[in-house]
């Protein structure tokens, strides 16, 4: 019985994990040019351009916000998009809730979850590349699916070993 209680909380605590890491995910898909104005900020980059910057990292950072300062003033409803990307990531995290009310029975969403951080890595490979994505940036877009892969993993792990006969894919 102590194993087992050991076990619930530590697939709580971790599902509340990946839970909160999908929820910030959605939010900070929504506020997306004041995020990189604060980046520009944060990096010393404030009053300079794409043009003019000195570094490959500060120029991606200076021509991303300048697309996005561009799309909100001719295309706005551009960003509806993005609302609508934040609004997946708050839906998935609250199936979640699945598991953390009865992992053993709900044990199919870690595996879910895995598969889709799993697809994670070559969605930002290939379709960062399609759209001219710089490696190292999508390299740290996919690095979310190996940070959300984990917690999920030793979930259904710990979850196997509460209910061992239950039936695996």
């Amino acid at each position: 019985m102590k194993r087992e209680n050991l076990l619930r909380r530590r697939i709580r605590a971790l599902t509340w994990l990946f839970i909160l890491g999908l929820v910030l995910s959605g939010i900070t898909a929504i506020p997306l040019n004041w995020e990189l104005d604060l980046l520009a900020k944060w990096f010393g980059l404030e009053g300079q351009t794409s043009a003019n910057a000195t570094s490959d990292p500060g120029r991606w950072l200076l021509t991303a916000r300048e697309a996005l300062q561009d799309v909100n003033v001719k295309h706005p409803l551009l960003f509806y998009g993005t609302d609508w990307l934040a609004f997946g990531h708050f839906v998935i995290a609250i199936a979640f809730a699945g598991a953390l009310r009865d992992p053993v029975r709900n044990e199919w969403l870690f595996t879910f979850g895995m598969i889709a951080c799993v697809l994670v890595i070559p969605y930002a490979l290939v379709f960062g590349a399609l759209r001219g994505i710089p490696f190292w940036w999508r390299l740290i877009d996919g690095s979310f699916g190996v940070f959300g892969f984990v917690p999920l993993w030793l979930c259904r792990k710990w979850t196997r070993e509460l209910a061992p006969e239950v039936a695996k894919f």
